[in-house]
């Protein structure tokens, strides 16, 4: 079997495992985290509704300008504060964290580090 190919199968297994335990409310979102080698990004997601009510991104023009590199832990850190910045001017304070395929450690855990500090809820 391809190498890619299986590791690809194992992050959707993971993914899966993770996300089957987690549905976003209205009252209590989702945060799901999208992180790659050269950037990271996150939403956060009503499911009951089928909509994003806060997104941030590294690709963002506003935060590109101001980090230098968009894929390692301080530029995770800035989208943090960013995101419980934004989800408190639409009203959210709690969300579920939902890390996808990803371990929490490296940029996963400093980007939560960072939106706990600002203010959003796990």
């Amino acid at each position: 079997m391809d190498k890619n190919k299986r590791i690809s199968g194992q992050r959707q297994r993971r993914s899966h495992r993770v996300r089957n335990k987690l549905r976003g409310t209205a009252d209590n979102p989702r945060l799901c985290i999208h992180r790659s080698l050269k950037h990271f990004g996150c939403q956060v997601i009503d499911d009951e509704n089928g909509k994003t009510l806060v997104s941030v991104s590294t690709r963002d023009k506003s935060v590109r300008d101001d980090l230098k590199v968009g894929g390692n832990s301080e530029a995770a850190a800035s989208i943090g504060k960013l995101l419980a910045e934004k989800a408190g001017q639409a009203g959210i304070s709690k969300v579920r964290l939902d890390r996808g395929h990803a371990k929490y450690h490296g940029r996963v855990k400093a980007f939560a580090d960072a939106a706990r500090e600002a203010g959003l809820q796990f």
